[in-house]
């Protein structure tokens, strides 16, 4: 995703400095005039504006706060945006420790997957100050079409999480829903014609259930990436005193896939573990 966002900043005419552990993945934009940095010490020192998307919250930690950390080598005035999905609460710690040396943050999680980063489609949602997303407004333009301010810093993390949280509960019934069907002697697909169009259509029933039905679990977002963000949703839900039985379904079923050997494939392998009728035994 970072690559294809990088080329739409290049595209619309920005000077893009860049700095991946896999100098490889960096081939194509470097090719289209992107500027290689050897780390991101380099980049924090030579960019106005600094854009991070990383794996897990344990990389953003580490990209901000560890030794040659961003915080501690922007530019004076610069603006961090941390586009990875990550906690709320470690957003919050950027944005303070950033505001501390007088630089900008804001975190800003996206949706879209891979075909919106690829189109600039993105839902883009920002937890911050005002002044700096009007100021980093025009970049998210280059990457997305919905671009919302949710509030202070942590809320674009926040957000993402009750996206999250949707598409558990809508891809656990759109497995439920062809599970019943199929049990009950109907055409999948022709059921999927009936109810997809109508109030019970949703992107993950009509997306993602033809490639269950077909056996295509290749990703379009990782197993392990999803179950990460599950695990962030219920440690914020718990921080907040917040129950939320259907999203802990959801986890201990993507757990047990992920112990299956299937982190490394696409959320629509869901549907494996109905039809090996484990998904009883993955309830606590």
């Amino acid at each position: 995703m970072g690559a294809s966002m990088a080329g739409h900043l290049l595209k619309a005419g920005y000077e893009v400095h860049v700095y991946t552990r896999t100098k490889a993945r960096a081939e194509g934009l470097i090719a289209s005039g992107a500027m290689w940095e050897e780390d991101r010490v380099a980049v924090a020192r030579k960019c106005e504006t600094v854009i991070t998307m990383v794996g897990y919250p344990s990389d953003v930690e580490e990209v901000y706060f560890g030794p040659g950390g961003i915080i501690e080598n922007a530019l004076p005035g610069a603006i961090l945006v941390d586009m990875s999905t990550s906690r709320p609460d470690l957003a919050a710690r950027i944005a303070a420790a950033a505001k501390a040396r007088g630089l900008g943050a804001l975190d800003a999680p996206v949706s879209g997957g891979d075909i919106g980063a690829k189109n600039a489609t993105l839902t883009i949602m920002v937890g911050g100050e005002l002044g700096d997303f009007e100021e980093t407004k025009p970049l998210f333009s280059c990457l997305g079409k919905t671009i919302v301010l949710q509030g202070g810093p942590g809320s674009g993390q926040h957000t993402k999480m009750a996206n999250q949280i949707a598409i558990a509960a809508s891809l656990l019934g759109a497995v439920e829903a062809i599970s019943y069907a199929k049990k009950a002697g109907l055409d999948p697909l022709r059921v999927l014609e009936s109810i997809g169009s109508g109030s019970a259509g949703s992107w993950q029933l009509n997306n993602l259930v033809p490639k269950m039905l077909d056996g295509n679990f290749e990703p379009g977002f990782y197993i392990k990436h999803f179950l990460k963000d599950l695990r962030i949703a219920i440690e914020s839900a718990q921080a907040m005193k917040l129950e939320l039985p259907g999203l802990r379904l959801a986890e201990n079923h993507f757990e047990t896939l992920a112990a299956e050997g299937f982190g490394d494939k696409g959320t629509q392998a869901l549907w494996v573990l109905y039809e090996r009728g484990l998904a009883q035994g993955s309830h606590r």
